[in-house]
């Protein structure tokens, strides 16, 4: 059984009456990545001081970083500013494979990323798109695995489903994509760094995660990682930095048309910048420090503590066997259908903060709730539901 961490308040900015569950939607930033932050600006100041060097360091140890926590080599993660970006860096290296009449797999409700980046896709080469209708049962795996189909060539899905939680197998949807000989790009976003995840064991062609949710990181930052297959495919930039040579400022005017080597071509252009990504080193250092795993145990145990009450209370949950530890999706009492706005307005005038995506509201804790939080959380609930 995985030990549970303590609750690690005293590492957050957050004021005792402050209750808040919402970090599906923007998670609090670690005290150490917001001085590595100031630390940053402070720099920009003396510009003088900046070597070459540190063009290239930060990125350097972001890579390390994600491989140690997630898998993969270092040569195969990218530093992106946004899922968004990651996305389209996917379509921009599979566009060019995709037949006219292919099939992309995407989720119904999934996040607007995810969909608007491939119908950019399917529109350009011709292809299909396929959308897998939400399940009663919330069986996303099982539907996804129902849904793979002769000429699919693009899967794309999220690590678990951003509106409830709703868990995906990424393991099992990889060895289906395998078999099917489609490609498998993963929007990790609600879930990287806070469930454990190995791209060693799933195998997606691309996998990316902006870093101000799970990642804990700032906004600006994030990560992609690319299968082998993939990275000698044309990069969304041209950037400088991704080129080999490029630590010889000197010798800039003489352009280099080879790439360095692994995922960097796919690297944002600014991916030197002082101010972001000694942030989101910090913030995966302390996820190390902590271990996902514990993360995932911990986050399963508050939500636990949530669950049951609310389940008393009238509200519709997911089956367990298809939650992610780390968000609870919940449905409204049927008497109370429709009014989810004037209850989470009640909810923040009690310094209470949950959101409601599509029609499920997410509870979704981080390590610095503690229970006296979780009892102001339910106890708010039972004062707006009065």
């Amino acid at each position: 059984m995985t030990a549970l961490l303590t609750p690690q308040r005293h590492l957050f900015d957050i004021p005792a009456h402050i209750a808040y569950f919402n970090c599906a939607y923007n998670t609090p930033q670690l005290n150490a990545s917001r001085d590595a932050l100031l630390a940053g600006v402070q720099a920009k100041s003396q510009a003088w001081l900046r070597q070459p060097a540190s063009f290239f360091d930060d990125a350097e140890t972001l890579r390390g970083l994600a491989s140690a926590l997630f898998g993969g080599g270092a040569e195969g993660w990218a530093v992106v500013p946004a899922a968004s970006y990651g996305l389209a860096t996917a379509a921009r290296a599979i566009e060019p494979t995709l037949r006219a009449g292919g099939g992309i797999l995407l989720l119904d409700q999934d996040f607007p990323s995810n969909v608007l980046t491939w119908r950019r896709s399917a529109a350009e080469r011709g292809a299909v798109i396929h959308t897998v209708p939400t399940p009663a049962d919330a069986d996303w795996t099982a539907a996804i695995l129902a849904a793979m189909r002769p000429g699919l060539q693009v899967v794309a899905v999220p690590s678990c489903h951003w509106t409830n939680g709703a868990a995906i197998n990424l393991v099992a949807v990889g060895a289906a994509c395998r078999a099917a000989g489609a490609a498998l790009v993963v929007d990790a976003t609600q879930s990287l760094g806070a469930v454990p995840l190995s791209v060693d064991a799933v195998q997606p062609d691309f996998l990316v995660a902006a870093g101000y949710k799970w990642l804990l990181g700032p906004y600006g930052t994030g990560l992609l990682y690319a299968s082998p297959h993939w990275r000698t495919a044309r990069p969304l930039e041209e950037s400088w930095l991704s080129r080999e040579g490029a630590e010889d400022f000197a010798g800039l005017v003489n352009y280099a048309d080879a790439y360095q080597p692994g995922a960097r071509r796919f690297d944002v252009g600014e991916k030197c910048t002082p101010t972001l990504l000694p942030g989101l080193i910090a913030a995966l250092q302390q996820l190390q420090a902590w271990g996902v795993p514990r993360i995932a145990a911990s986050l399963a145990a508050i939500n636990a503590r949530i669950a049951e009450p609310l389940q008393r209370q009238g509200f519709g949950l997911l089956p367990p066997a298809q939650r992610s530890p780390h968000i609870l999706g919940a449905s409204l009492p049927a008497n109370c259908s429709g009014h989810a706005g004037p209850l989470l307005a009640a909810l923040r005038a009690q310094d209470v903060f949950i959101s409601q995506r599509g029609a499920s509201l997410r509870f979704a804790p981080h390590l610095h709730v503690d229970a006296a939080d979780v009892q102001r959380l339910l106890q708010a609930l039972r004062t707006a539901l009065a």
